[in-house]
């Protein structure tokens, strides 16, 4: 087999750029082999691009119909496991979209089920494809800097006008979308967040409800964890900001490290800080430090890198970007902010109560309300909006 033939389930605006990235040839070992989606039009403007795809309105019938090894799950966010789970029971290779679902319950469930199948099984974490992060990573992992004393990720270019929430009857609700920036905007953020500085033990949070929009969810976070070392960190975001800051800062026990506007910079003490402290006899004095700006390999493929390894993992035996049994960890954070901002409460997350967030979501759910009204947008070229927004690459 020299490509893999992917299904496409949902072409609304992220199945749009993942079409378009395969039939623009960026993918070369991914064929387009299927699409299906509930809507005429959608599937219809595929077609302009790629017309020998097959075309279904029915997601099993697309799995069953032996065109497709692989399927692509991009479709709102309850649906995700639904169908990650038909797709592995039936041993289609599965790729799914952020975040891995709304709650951590439906999401454990769906990665019981990814363990007993011998398909592969990623998740759509672009963000870890890109230079500035991966180097960040490297840095810390491999500890020329120590362990880490403070994480803040402040991440408000996130900024959606009151239109766009307006555009779907899904969007912005409990029932429809299950949360708000945390859940649509912030999956990314998160991942990089613990994949990089490692999973919190504590989250405290405290998020707004429609502060900046006429919307259900939530539009405003500041959150403060703490680590299993005594780190300490913090976490905030809106879609209500513009213009906004994307920066991320690790204090770490030899520096620090900085990721903003597609630059890391870095600053390397002499010793240590507690060394410092510790042989230091002048009372206002600090250890001195090298400044630099780290090259990287300047490589940021985003989706269609995800997707090429997602690729090279089934024809050859190679790594994915994010496998899909670890988008649990980011929705956990993103839970657990919930549940501490409804029960105004620290939340533990080394003895996160799954249950008890289900049943305080479907408090929520059951008064959820549906949009009667949708407005009509205009076609976004969603590739050129990731790359200049939100991820900052000269």
């Amino acid at each position: 087999m020299e490509k893999i033939r992917l299904g496409i389930i949902g072409c609304g605006n992220i199945g749009k750029v993942h079409t378009d990235n395969i039939v623009s040839g960026k993918c070369p070992e991914v064929e387009l082999a299927a699409v299906c989606d509930l809507k005429k039009e959608r599937l219809d403007e595929i077609l302009e691009k790629a017309p020998n795809v097959s075309v279904f309105y029915d997601a099993e019938e697309m799995m069953d119909s032996g065109l497709i090894d692989s399927v692509l799950v991009a479709v709102p966010h309850y649906d995700h496991p639904k169908y990650a789970i038909m797709a592995l029971k039936k041993g289609l290779h599965t790729l799914i979209e952020k975040p891995a679902g709304v709650y951590t319950k439906q999401v454990m469930e769906m990665n019981e089920v990814a363990k007993e199948s011998n398909a592969v099984f990623g998740i759509m974490m672009n963000q870890r494809t890109n230079c500035i992060y991966r180097k960040m990573r490297e840095i810390v992992k491999n500890g020329e800097l120590g362990e880490i004393k403070r994480t803040s990720l402040i991440i408000t270019d996130w900024y959606r006008p009151q239109v766009y929430y307006d555009s779907g009857d899904w969007r912005a609700t409990w029932s429809g979308e299950g949360g708000g920036v945390l859940l649509n905007q912030c999956p990314h953020n998160l991942d990089l967040w613990q994949w990089i500085c490692g999973m919190p033990t504590k989250i405290h949070a405290k998020l707004h409800y429609g502060k900046w929009h006429d919307v259900e969810i939530e539009d405003d976070v500041s959150a403060y964890c703490e680590y299993a070392n005594g780190a300490t960190g913090t976490f905030v975001t809106t879609t209500g900001d513009t213009p906004g800051t994307n920066r991320f800062e690790i204090t770490l026990e030899k520096g620090k490290l900085v990721a903003e506007d597609g630059v890391l910079k870095m600053w390397v003490n002499e010793m240590t800080e507690k060394e410092f402290s510790r042989t230091n006899d002048n009372p206002f004095a600090r250890p001195g430090f090298e400044y630099s700006e780290v090259e990287t390999d300047g490589e940021n493929p985003q989706h269609s890198g995800v997707l090429n390894q997602f690729a090279d993992a089934i024809l050859h035996g190679g790594e994915l970007v994010a496998r899909g049994e670890e988008g649990i960890n980011g929705l956990t954070i993103s839970n657990a902010m919930h549940l501490s901002s409804w029960l105004n409460k620290e939340i533990d997350l080394t003895t996160f109560d799954s249950e008890l967030f289900y049943e305080e979501l479907k408090k929520r759910i059951a008064t959820s309300r549906r949009k009667t009204t949708i407005k009509e947008v205009g076609t976004v070229d969603m590739n050129a909006s990731f790359v200049k927004d939100h991820y900052h690459m000269k």
